[in-house]
């Protein structure tokens, strides 16, 4: 598969949601997948948008259903995600729902999701080498 992750990280950055993006796509080269890791979505074919972050990657997800529309959505709600709810932030209700499916990346982050997004929602609890 044609797998787009973006974030909303400068270029450069090695913190973050960038590293996420890096860290996820190397398990899905590993997998196979053909993989870009933007800071926003270009022209080229995809069959999966992954969003890092809800609030920054709204209009991203648009562009991706507009664009791409048989391309399946996945928004992560990443850690800047969970200071706060996310209902009532526009950008981030606009990730959300366009969204196919929602990643969280702790149980807790599940509390903060809409009451009717949570059945598209999975916790990818994440790791990194000590």
């Amino acid at each position: 598969m044609r797998v787009a992750i973006v974030h909303p990280s400068p270029q450069g950055v090695t913190t973050g949601n960038r590293v996420t993006a890096l860290r996820w796509a190397k398990l899905l080269r590993e997998l196979g997948h053909d993989v870009r890791v933007r800071a926003k979505l270009d022209e080229k074919p995809v069959d999966v948008l992954i969003a890092l972050n809800a609030r920054k990657c709204g209009q991203v997800v648009l562009e991706c259903r507009v664009r791409h529309p048989r391309a399946r959505r996945v928004t992560a709600v990443t850690g800047t995600d969970l200071y706060g709810p996310l209902s009532g932030l526009p950008a981030a209700e606009t990730s959300l729902e366009a969204s196919d499916a929602i990643v969280a990346l702790a149980p807790h982050a599940l509390e903060r999701l809409p009451q009717h997004l949570r059945e598209r929602a999975r916790v990818i609890l994440q790791s990194a080498p000590t």
